[in-house]
């Protein structure tokens, strides 16, 4: 006579035998399917985790502080943006995620100083949306541009897909493999980096085949010491003071060099740096869902 069998063996012996079929098939990892539900890691740990990456890192004086919320919280997801703007931050919610990381400040000033703010209805809102679904914001700057290679300078150029155009000495020369019209960079730049329009000057038909790129604000001064020490065609650079780089490069021009400089825009020319973010940090993060959210570029153009 056949003893009945105990109660859960055949489930167990189906367990069995799934974890058997598991093995067999190719490209499967029974690993993945089996592995312990990972440990909730809080802001402060995801943080931790960053910062190992960083020459030097912590730095004694940075932007680079919690803008809200705290580093004790658990997270349930992240966001990376140039801007934790209204609609990034109800976009985060949407997507379950309470950690937004950002590359510039969220309250209006390079420091995020709010003691001047606490009476503005805009602030004021803002904020509370934030505390109310407890989102916790990072700003992500003097860190990311720390980064070996420099986080956004490599998104940009992966972006424009001059990644093999780079000087190793100096990241930020780009040589072409052959010279190109001026208007066929800006139409490049304009294409890969969604940018509606661009301020030029310069010689639409001057052939540039070293460019300089340079994108954020970097100054005046910066961009004209980086010109006179690497002798470019064309700057490619975000934003500038207008009496400072057009006219240098103005003055350049009328003494009878070929230089151009093109003007990208701040958050068009650095955008793509917290986009590459993403495939940088999901795999330190494989068990946590990380969305680049796009804050755009909120000028129109008349």
């Amino acid at each position: 006579m056949i003893s009945p069998e105990k109660p859960g063996r055949r489930a167990f012996v189906g367990t069995l035998t799934k974890a058997s079929l598991l093995l067999t098939v190719p490209g499967i990892n029974p690993t993945e399917h089996f592995r312990q539900p990972a440990q909730p890691v809080t802001v402060g740990q995801v943080m931790e985790l960053i910062l190992k990456t960083i020459p030097n890192a912590p730095f004694p004086k940075t932007v680079d502080t919690l803008k809200s919320g705290n580093a004790e919280q658990k997270v349930t997801g992240i966001v990376s943006t140039m801007f934790a703007t209204m609609e990034v931050i109800q976009q985060a919610i949407r997507l379950g995620a309470n950690f937004i990381i950002v590359h510039e400040p969220t309250f209006y000033n390079h420091a995020d100083e709010t003691d001047w703010l606490q009476k503005d209805e805009v602030f004021q809102k803002k904020h509370a949306l934030l505390e109310k679904n407890g989102i916790a914001v990072w700003r992500f700057h003097d860190y990311w541009h720390s980064h070996r290679p420099d986080g956004i300078r490599m998104g940009v150029v992966t972006a424009l897909g001059w990644e093999n155009y780079l000087d190793e000495k100096n990241p930020r020369l780009i040589t072409l493999p052959a010279p190109m019209p001026l208007k066929q960079i800006i139409a490049h730049a304009k294409a890969k980096l969604g940018i509606a329009q661009m301020r030029v000057v310069g010689d639409p038909a001057q052939l540039c085949r070293r460019v300089l790129l340079m994108p954020g604000a970097s100054g005046g001064r910066s961009h004209i010491m980086a010109l006179q020490q690497d002798k470019p065609d064309v700057l490619l650079c975000g934003e500038i003071s207008e009496w400072e780089t057009a006219e240098y490069v103005r003055d350049a021009r009328q003494q009878g060099q070929n230089l151009s400089l093109g003007i990208l825009g701040h958050i068009m020319s650095e955008a793509p740096g917290m986009q590459w973010l993403v495939p940088w940090l999901q795999p330190k993060l494989p068990d946590l869902k990380i969305t680049y959210v796009d804050s755009k570029n909120p000028f129109t153009y008349l």
